[in-house]
């Protein structure tokens, strides 16, 4: 539930604090005064899209706040995301996003930076918003889709469908490009061949290619490598006396000779006789390296052949030398699949139909699934439309199965709302005849049922009852009052037949001071309701009549006595 909400320097508002309660909570105001922006901002506070005309004229950011009251689950999924709890108030979340006015923006989750996909991922548990242009989008035939799909209840249903959807897409794609015409699969064989056979004159391998570039490194120093060994050796071993190797066994006589007198000599000549050890070893490496070193100047020139035409080779196939036994592989496995074509075919065929069965298994549960649930639908919004002005009125929502269609990821069914408004009147589909008014009273008969099927514990509904008045605009309050029993429900409102249903009511005003326009938003007493009541009643002035009308209308839609 959103708790409070904190606005400074967002579009005309300077700044803004709200607390919120449960409940149905009125926000009105004049035209233009600004009500959307409590909207605009929980949005942004949730991740949607940040531009620099949201920051105040003059500001260098914008910044919003919003509070909300967590159940245990959404604060399991927190901690699954990385982030800490209050130790003092787990069930408390505080989300800020702030805007600079380069239109770059930064988000937090109780003071610790987020990406805005987690904003967002956190606002379906959140926060539902029916904006006031929902209807249009009712007419897509995704969206009925969608619509039907979240009231069933079947995402497993769904799930399966499209994985076995995936599962035969997969081998037709892969028997399809296995296949094709004789002529182009002979073509591919004979290339495939001729890239394989060029291969197999190297020795591929991770391991050969970097022997081979250590053989030649060997065998294009081979020069230096004999004088500099030679030279070594010489320092190590010569017989002039002068050399590492008599040098040490001369300084182990000197010192072995007088360790008597001296313990701690004893160390020292350990030491020199293990370097003597160690010299005699490197001297005795030395001699069988020269020995076995090779200047063979026809090999360096196989090995630098060898080593162009795998350089050839990885330029050819745009990889790197190394990558090259990868690509033999590649192109080895493609050639015996192809060779072995009818075999592979047929089991990809099996395959195929194997998978397409699979997949009308679950396309036909999801449909009787949503054949179901489409009556129930059905019928739950025509009572809604009939109470909101269409006595008369009708929906049914058509599943129309096709096996013959291809498969697709979301099932087998053609799904369509048709609506009748009239007495006697066929079903026709809904945007053939709905008129504008219609379509915004069955979309707000909807959205009240989807509401109450929603986990989310708070709603909000921006002046879903545009083109609504009279009796029918008393009963959309109603409804809501109702829906605001067990939800946080938050309503935009132009009709006092809504508003005086609310259990609370915040009123927008705007104010314009020295050239600087703000809004402002306060909640009302209940005198002070009564007057805003009257405000939406109409009329220039407030006659006694007029607030007579509206404590009778507020006294009858909350029982509040004023």
């Amino acid at each position: 539930m959103l708790q409070a909400l904190h606005i400074e320097n967002l579009a005309v508002v300077e700044k803004l604090s709200l607390s919120l309660s449960k409940g149905l909570t009125i926000i009105s105001g004049e035209t233009g005064a600004g009500k959307s922006i409590l909207i605009d901002a929980l949005g942004l506070a949730l991740g949607e899209r940040a531009d620099s005309y949201f920051v105040r004229q003059g500001a260098d950011s914008a910044s919003i706040e919003a509070c909300f009251l967590l159940a245990p689950d959404l604060q399991v999924w927190l901690q699954q995301q990385g982030l800490k709890l209050s130790a003092q108030q787990p069930e408390q979340c505080t989300v800020q996003r702030i805007i600079n006015s380069n239109g770059r923006s930064k988000a937090f989750i109780n003071q610790q930076a987020v990406n805005v996909q987690i904003l967002r991922d956190l606002s379906a548990f959140l926060v539902d918003i029916h904006g006031q242009h929902a209807h249009q989008s009712l007419l897509k035939q995704e969206m009925q889709r969608q619509l039907l799909d979240d009231m069933s209840d079947n995402h497993a249903l769904l799930q399966a469908v499209t994985q076995s959807y995936q599962q035969w897409k997969t081998c037709k794609t892969a028997l399809a490009e296995l296949g094709g015409q004789a002529s182009d699969r002979e073509a591919r064989l004979d290339f495939l061949r001729y890239q394989v056979q060029e291969l197999e004159n190297y020795e591929l391998s991770v391991d050969a290619i970097t022997q081979l570039d250590n053989e030649h490194r060997r065998l294009a120093n081979a020069s230096k490598l004999l004088e500099n060994a030679q030279r070594a050796l010489q320092l190590l071993d010569a017989d002039d006396g002068y050399a590492v190797l008599s040098g040490l066994v001369q300084a182990g006589q000197e010192i072995s000779s007088v360790q008597q007198h001296d313990p701690s000599l004893t160390g020292i000549n350990s030491l020199l006789e293990n370097a003597l050890i160690q010299t005699q070893e490197a001297v005795s490496e030395l001699h069988s390296y020269l020995n076995h070193l090779d200047i063979d100047g026809s090999r360096l020139a196989e090995v630098e052949q060898q080593i162009a035409g795998l350089q050839t080779l990885a330029r050819k196939h745009k990889v790197k030398a190394q990558e090259l036994p990868a690509i033999y592989q590649q192109l080895t496995e493609q050639l015996t699949a192809l060779e072995n074509y009818e075999q592979r075919a047929h089991a990809l065929e099996h395959e195929v139909q194997k998978n397409l069965t699979l997949y009308q298994k679950h396309a036909l549960a999801l449909s009787q699934h949503r054949c179901q649930t489409a009556q129930t639908l059905a019928e739950q919004i025509t009572r809604n439309m009939q109470r909101l002005g269409m006595p008369n009125g009708q929906l049914v929502i058509q599943v129309t199965p096709d096996v013959a269609a291809n498969p697709s990821a979301l099932g087998m069914d053609k799904i369509d709302f048709l609506v009748s408004a009239n007495a006697g009147q066929v079903p026709k589909l809904l945007h053939k005849v709905a008129s504008g008014g219609e379509l915004s009273r069955i979309s707000l008969a909807i959205q009240v049922i989807t509401a109450q099927k929603s986990g989310v514990p708070t709603l909000v509904f921006d002046e879903v009852d545009v083109g609504i008045g009279g009796g029918t605009a008393e009963i959309v309050g109603q409804l809501l009052q109702k829906l605001g029993e067990k939800r946080q429900v938050l309503c935009i409102t132009h009709l006092p037949q809504v508003a005086c249903q609310g259990h609370q009511h915040l009123q927008v005003s705007k104010t314009t001071r020295k050239q600087v326009t703000q809004t402002q938003i306060k909640a009302l007493t209940p005198q002070q309701r009564v007057e805003e009541i009257a405000r939406m009643l109409g009329g220039v002035e407030m006659t006694a009549q007029t607030l007579a009308h509206a404590t009778e209308m507020l006294q009858r839609g909350t029982g509040l006595m004023v």
